[in-house]
């Protein structure tokens, strides 16, 4: 990534508990951005929330299993981030409980990248 550059920010919303052939959605946007070159992924975890299916999912502390809202975030050039899309699409549409995607133009102020760890 360069200053000065246009970039997109993509947004996925969705539920933790949203799967497709028994992957979490989530992880499986993030591994797929990883694999497309996108410069990164961030998944979001939210405290309350709904979508289209009107439900409100509050956290509750005797909860076995917490089901709240999960945004995806990714940040790349606007033609990475359009050939993301085009290559998710078909797999947003099989979300059997739905999502939003939204995108939208930022501005990259600063970045500084990090040093990457040794493998060990």
């Amino acid at each position: 990534m360069e200053l000065g550059k246009k970039y997109k920010a993509l947004r996925v919303y969705l539920s933790n508990t949203d799967k497709v052939d028994h992957a979490s959605a989530y992880e499986t946007i993030a591994y797929k951005a990883r694999q497309s070159g996108l410069a990164g992924a961030t998944v979001y975890k939210g405290l309350m929330g709904y979508g289209t299916s009107s439900e409100l999912t509050p956290v509750k502390f005797w909860e076995f299993t917490e089901k709240v809202p999960v945004v995806v975030e990714m940040i790349d050039e606007e033609s990475k981030i359009d050939a993301f899309v085009e290559q998710m699409a078909p797999w947003f549409e099989s979300l059997p409980k739905g999502c939003l995607v939204t995108c939208q133009d930022v501005e990259v102020l600063f970045l500084k990248k990090g040093d990457r760890p040794a493998v060990r």
